[in-house]
């Protein structure tokens, strides 16, 4: 018996339906049966079926003699399930790399309940990824199981059947089946979830919910949309049949208004000569089954009124809304003119020789080489004032009590920014900020550069996209001083970026820490014993992807793989934090404890302190982890794709700081023989520090602090900075 049934009915899919089946059985996880149902399509859906059932056993095709309907297809399949759980797939969807496993181990952990809800990704024809905004509700339920009693929030999901998983047998035994028509979920979905008395939920996208341009049903204008109401009778029968489930008669009411008024207010799915008689057959419904009690406000209100009443309200919301963007706009172009005469008052004052504004990451924090240079200025010359720059009141509360702070656009941001002498930051200041004759304005930048950066994109359109480069280069012209770390940054600066500054040959402010053997508290914090290799895995963003994000390998795999005595911590690129990425099955491996998800931890140096090896792929990070001495493994299987979309300044593959594996077989069996540590590692990666390196001698936040910011020479110096196109030193021994 197999632990899981996918049923797959088709109709019209041929264009997506091998994407589909591919993405089945190349689960990792493969004790499944795959029952795939021909709905009489007239394509060459079936076809293709037979191809599949040909080649794999896995597969068994069922070919209905007329078309019956997504649900009746749906039931079709069930009698042939053998396996403990179904799992109902539509045939233009797909599963994510890992899911059947990950729904698998959280079945396994829940004792079989009788419904497991996964999160989902909205996949969009022009190439959009977007999470299901609601997934934290998966992760708030808890690792426990629940009756919708316990947990309500749970229905406030999308009400579909491809969210779940469902134990065969509560479902024979409950005789659950699907009804003919459009929005067949509905009927299904709300009684299996009122009638399951253990639940269990798992926070990891395992299913890419395709949004097609066109051939989606619900969003073809028809009158089968009307359907929706016989759908919501089957609903309100089932409750009526089962007494112990009326009290959720109020919320069935509510939610069936709040469905019908849904599809009444989207311009594509009812013809507009049908559109009163949707309404009106609607406010029948709602009157018919309102219980007694049951609170009706809101936009429900508008079912106990009358159809001229209700498109007058419609017109009049529409109206205020247009009023509404009007003030707004008004609002916003007095508030720029207020500011810009603010600004350009404090613009006659004189500078302040002692004030210095921060910023790191787009105004996120205290974070990065502007915030080592602002700790080692408050260290040696508490004279200087420093003022950060945080982008809103909520980044302002998680900020150390001591820190000065203003708002970006505020009045306190203008006139901190008009008299500052000195501007400290690793990416470019607005565009709105005039730079004053006489301030100064040093680029930290974020690490040693790999992969191609400022003007270098021009001949990658990919890895541009959406990004202005002249606009960009106007901005670093700014910039009076650049800091490098190495030879190598240097030339890459004033290729990708030729405007008119100073390279200044610091090192990394950020990495004094590294470098002079500092601590932190990582490993107690997230529980990690003392005696544990620690594996840190810090991917990239990647450029040919719409989201940036791509898979490399089954982490929970790779865990396993790395055994007793290692735990295994995910550093995700910081621009894919709040993305989808996470949620394909980071966070939920996490919960778990099978790894330890970093992306968060606001100073990436701790993180690089508590690591005792790096898998990377093509992240500066490697750069910045060389500090350490400690052994670094470039996982590159991607390699060609990586460098045609992006481009990088020279082959890492080629001038590695360890091993480089180009498949996780290879990445599986160098951690298994113990090889990411033995001699030729060591040899690469100290070629590797010998140039990448070079600069760094724990004290670049110092140089910054005593030559840039109190202009005074360097004691013991031993790094010499010859100043741009100038012939002398920045820095001189003293």
């Amino acid at each position: 018996m197999p632990r899981f049934s996918v049923i797959v009915p088709c109709f019209k899919v041929q264009g997506f339906l091998r994407e589909c089946l591919d993405s089945v059985l190349t689960q990792s996880f493969d004790d499944f049966e795959l029952i795939a149902v021909d709905d009489r399509s007239p394509d060459g859906c079936g076809a293709i079926l037979d191809e599949y059932a040909g080649r794999d056993p896995r597969v068994r095709v069922l070919h209905l003699p007329e078309n019956v309907g997504l649900g009746r297809a749906r039931n079709a399949g069930m009698p042939l399930a053998t396996g403990d759980y179904l799992f109902f797939l539509d045939s233009d969807d797909t599963l994510t790399p890992g899911a059947l496993r990950a729904v698998a181990d959280r079945l396994a952990e829940a004792r079989d309940p009788d419904v497991l809800v996964f999160d989902y990704a909205r996949t969009y024809w022009w190439g959009g990824t977007r999470r299901n905004v609601l997934a934290h509700l998966l992760g708030e339920a808890g690792p426990g199981t629940f009756g919708v009693s316990e947990y309500p929030q749970i229905l406030d999901l999308l009400m579909v059947v491809w969210n779940k998983v469902y134990r065969r047998e509560f479902v024979e035994e409950n005789g659950f089946a699907f009804p003919p028509g459009y929005y067949e979920d509905t009927p299904w979905t709300f009684p299996v979830m009122l009638s399951a008395g253990r639940i269990a939920t798992l926070d990891r996208i395992c299913l890419n919910y395709r949004q097609r341009r066109q051939g989606n049903i619900l969003s073809t204008t028809s009158r089968k949309h009307f359907d929706i109401h016989d759908q919501y009778e089957r609903v309100f029968a089932f409750v009526e049949r089962r007494p112990e489930l009326a009290v959720w008669l109020p919320y069935l009411h509510r939610k069936m208004g709040e469905h019908c008024l849904d599809i009444l207010a989207k311009p594509d799915r009812l013809p507009s000569a049908d559109r009163a008689e949707f309404f009106r057959r609607t406010v029948r419904m709602f009157r018919e089954h309102r219980p007694a009690g049951a609170r009706v406000d809101g936009e429900l209100a508008l079912l106990e009124g009358s159809w001229t009443a209700y498109r007058v309200r419609r017109q009049a919301a529409r109206a205020g809304r247009e009023a509404a963007r009007r003030a707004d706009l008004a609002r916003r172009a007095a508030s720029a003119r207020a500011r810009s005469g603010w600004a350009a008052l404090h613009a006659h004052r004189p500078l302040d020789e002692n004030l210095v504004v921060y910023s790191a990451s787009s105004h996120r924090g205290v974070l990065g080489d502007p915030a080592a240079v602002h700790r080692k200025a408050r260290e040696i010359a508490p004279q200087l004032r420093g003022v950060w720059v945080v982008r809103d009141a909520e980044t302002a509360e998680r900020l150390p009590p001591d820190v000065e702070h203003v708002v970006v656009g505020s009045r306190r941001y203008l006139e901190v920014t008009a008299r500052a002498k000195f501007f400290v930051n690793d990416v470019n200041w607005p565009g709105a900020l005039a730079k004053r004759p006489g301030s100064v304005y040093i680029h930290t930048h974020q690490g040693t550069p790999l992969k191609y950066l400022g003007a270098d994109l021009l001949d990658k359109p990919g890895a541009r996209l959406g990004f202005d480069v002249p606009q960009m280069l106007r901005r670093a012209d700014r910039w009076d001083y650049s800091l490098v770390a190495n030879r190598h940054s240097e030339l890459v600066w004033e290729r990708a970026y030729p405007c008119h500054f100073t390279s200044v040959r610091t090192g990394s402010p950020r990495n004094d820490v590294l470098v002079n053997g500092g601590t932190g508290d990582f490993r107690r914090r997230h529980g990690i014993p003392d005696d544990r290799t620690v594996v840190l895995y810090a991917p990239t963003r990647r450029d040919y992807c719409r989201s940036g994000h791509a898979d490399r390998f089954d982490l929970a795999r790779f865990a396993a793989d790395l055994g007793a005595g290692h735990t295994l911590v995910v550093r995700l690129h910081p621009s894919l934090a709040s993305g989808p990425a996470r949620g394909m099955g980071l966070s939920e491996l996490a919960r778990r404890g099978i790894v330890v998800d970093a992306t968060d931890e606001p100073h990436l140096e701790e993180v690089l302190l508590a690591a005792d090896v790096l898998v990377t792929d093509y992240s500066s990070v490697m750069f910045d982890y060389a500090n350490l001495d400690r052994p670094i493994v470039v996982h590159a299987d991607d390699h060609p794709a990586y460098t045609a979309s992006r481009g990088t300044y020279f082959d890492v593959t080629a001038e590695p700081p360890g091993h480089v594996t180009g498949s996780y077989r290879e990445l599986a069996r160098l951690f298994a023989s113990g090889s990411w540590r033995d001699e030729e590692s060591a040899r690469l990666r100290a070629e590797f520090r010998s140039r990448f390196c070079e600069f760094e001698d724990g004290k670049a936040a110092e140089r910054v602090v005593r030559t840039l910011l109190l202009g005074e020479a360097m004691p013991d110096a031993g790094i010499r900075l010859p100043v741009q196109g100038t012939g002398r030193d920045a820095l001189t021994s003293a």
